[in-house]
């Protein structure tokens, strides 16, 4: 009787054990983890910028590459989606997104709004409405983005001539940093948008 009760006695104690290491596993998955996630997700602005400007364009990147990601794959179906008669289309919030941020290239770097030919070519993608359902259709996805990766070039080397000085100066209102802000979550909300749509377009 006796052994019987040492031997349940020892098992509980090897469970005890067992328990410990195995939470002292655990946390050391779960330390490393967060560890490896800190490293990759740091915000390290390039030496190619001022401190502050460099830390805005990793955030731009990082979310033009995210918003690429969702909807890079889809055909040319997806791309034309229209969820119902006020929507616009995917392919159009991403030319949306790229004739914004040309907007608020001219704004910064040049002080003006968009001239004549700038109008011609962004305003359609910058009001979108019906005007923007009936003509922004009918090309690729790639055609978006490729759009897409010219304006952000343009911004990035524009945005190495400048300094964190000229960043935080107003500019009719409102700071150049703060314009720039604006762009980011401007295109950060879209992205929820693209996420929406991209669930629901139709599955190839």
């Amino acid at each position: 009787m006796l052994s019987g009760r040492y031997l349940h006695f020892s098992s509980i104690i090897l469970d005890v054990i067992n328990g410990l290491k195995m939470r002292k596993i655990l946390l050391l998955l779960v330390l490393g983890v967060s560890f490896t996630l800190q490293a990759q997700y740091a915000i390290e602005p390039s030496k190619d910028y001022s401190h502050d400007i460099g830390n805005m364009v990793v955030m731009l990147d990082n979310l033009k590459a995210r918003i690429e990601y969702l909807v890079k794959d889809i055909n040319q179906e997806q791309t034309d989606f229209l969820i119902d008669d006020n929507a616009n289309r995917i392919g159009a919030i991403i030319y949306h997104l790229v004739a914004t941020e040309a907007y608020y290239q001219a704004y910064t770097f040049e002080k003006r709004k968009f001239n004549k030919d700038e109008r011609e070519k962004w305003e359609v993608a910058l009001n979108l409405g019906q005007e923007g359902r009936d003509k922004l259709q009918g090309k690729p996805i790639k055609y978006y983005l490729n759009i897409f990766d010219d304006v952000r070039t343009k911004t990035k080397e524009k945005l190495k001539d400048k300094d964190d000085v000229w960043f935080a100066e107003d500019n009719g209102g409102m700071t150049n940093h703060f314009a720039w802000f604006h762009v980011m979550e401007h295109q950060a909300n879209h992205m929820g948008q693209l996420a929406f749509l991209t669930k629901r377009m139709p599955k190839k």
